[in-house]
This record gives structure tokens, sequence and C-alpha cells, in this order.
């Protein structure tokens, strides 16, 4: 069996686009959903609960799909998948989500180096891919198209 085969900056960046588009209509409509608790007033800028809670559905879109057959709808469409890496199969714990998630921002806040590190890194792995033990892989059907 052939080694999986990681992608390329341009398919990740297309699936991160699809899934920004996905993950804002989440994140607004989770804000409607809050607006009878406000009386229908706009959260106070720089609200510490608000972030923490727009913090935590980025999170459960992104843990949900990762955990249920490993692939966000983005990721779907570039015909990408999640995985532990070291494991062919299997459903991806919640802790490894937690974990491929905080450590992608970090590669989000060192201004996309951590995205950059696949270009020379010799399994074109990124930073997240790394310090989570997780990996992004194509398809089979993303291979032979390939």
């Amino acid at each position: 069996m052939a080694a999986p085969r990681t992608p390329g900056l341009l398919r990740r960046f297309g699936a991160i686009f699809y899934d920004g588009l996905l993950l804002f209509a989440v994140l607004f409509a989770g804000t409607a959903a809050l607006l009878p608790l406000t009386g229908g007033r706009a959260v106070a800028p720089g609200s510490g609960w608000y972030q923490a809670y727009l913090l935590a559905l980025s999170f459960l879109y992104f843990g949900w799909f990762w955990t249920h057959g490993g692939q966000t709808l983005g990721m779907r469409a570039w015909r990408l998948r999640l995985r532990v890496r070291g494991h062919d199969e299997g459903r991806l714990p919640w802790r490894w989500a937690l974990a491929r998630f905080l450590t992608a921002g970090l590669s989000w806040a060192a201004l996309g180096l951590g995205f950059a590190w696949a270009l020379w890194d010799p399994e074109r792995l990124t930073w997240h891919d790394r310090l989570s033990g997780t990996m992004l892989v194509l398809e089979r059907s993303a291979r032979r198209a390939a």
C-alpha cells in the first residue's frame, strides 16, 4: 500500500477558504441566536464572553466534522481528510481535534509561517500537523486525479 500523499498549500488554502465561508454563516447564526438574550441589542465590542463564545462555536464546527468522518465540508470539496499520523483509519478523538484546533491558531498567529513550513518539511506537514499528531491527506480519488 502506498504512503498517503499530503496536500500542497493551494489545496489546503482552498479548503480553508470554503470552510471560512461556512464558518462565517455558523457564527452569524450563533450571533443571531443571542439576540433574544440581549434584548435585540448588539454585544459590546471586545466582550470577553462573546469572543469565547465565537471561539467555542468555531471549535465545535471543526471538531464535530473532524471527529465525525475526518472532513469539514471545505475539506470534502477539496478531497482532503484529517487523520492521526501513523494510523490509516479510525475516528479522530476529540482531544486530537482540540490539539489541532489550538495549534492551528499558532500557525495563523505567526502570520502563516506554520503553513509555509510545509514547503520545506520533508513530509509537507504544517506546524499544527506536527504539534497535534494529525495530518491532512489526499483522498484516494484525488490522488488518481493529481
